[in-house]
C-alpha cells in the first residue's frame, strides 16, 4: 500500500524509520494532534516508557474513530524532555511499528504545558 522511500544514496536511518512514504493515489489523510499521557480520569504516568504507551493508546482510539489503525501511520512526531527519555520512548516505538517503519522525526523539547509530560506524540496516518 505505502511505498517506503531510503534512497541508496543518502545515509539510511539510524534506527526504525522510513526516510520518506509515498502514498498512493486516491488515499485519505488522519492527521492526529500531539497527544501527551494523560488518561481519561486525569491520570499521567511518571515513567517515559509508561507515557509513551498511553500516548500510543491514544493515538490509536483517535484513528479508530476514522477506521484506521498503528499499521496506518505513515509519520511520527515525537518529543521527550530530557535525551534519558529518547531510548525509553523508541522502544516503544520499534515494538509498536516494524520495518519498513513510517516516518519519523524525534525531537528534545524543554517542556510542555505541564511538567509531569515527559513525552509528546503526533502522527499522520492513511487509509
Amino acid at each position: 500500500m505505502f511505498k517506503f522511500l531510503t534512497p541508496k544514496s543518502i545515509k539510511p536511518p539510524f534506527a526504525r524509520y522510513s526516510h520518506g512514504v509515498e502514498l498512493p493515489p486516491g488515499k485519505r489523510l488522519v492527521l492526529c494532534s500531539g497527544q501527551v499521557a494523560i488518561t481519561a480520569d486525569d491520570r499521567i504516568p511518571e515513567e517515559p516508557r509508561a507515557q509513551a504507551e498511553l500516548c500510543f493508546q491514544n493515538i490509536a482510539a483517535i484513528l479508530g474513530e476514522a477506521g484506521l489503525g498503528l499499521s496506518d501511520i505513515v509519520r511520527i512526531n515525537a518529543y521527550v524532555t530530557d535525551r534519558a527519555f529518547l531510548r525509553p520512548y523508541m522502544e516503544v516505538r520499534d515494538r509498536l511499528f516494524a520495518s519498513p517503519a513510517p516516518a519519523s522525526t524525534l525531537m528534545i523539547v524543554s517542556g510542555f504545558a505541564r511538567p509531569e509530560f515527559k513525552v509528546e506524540i503526533e502522527v499522520i496516518a492513511a487509509g
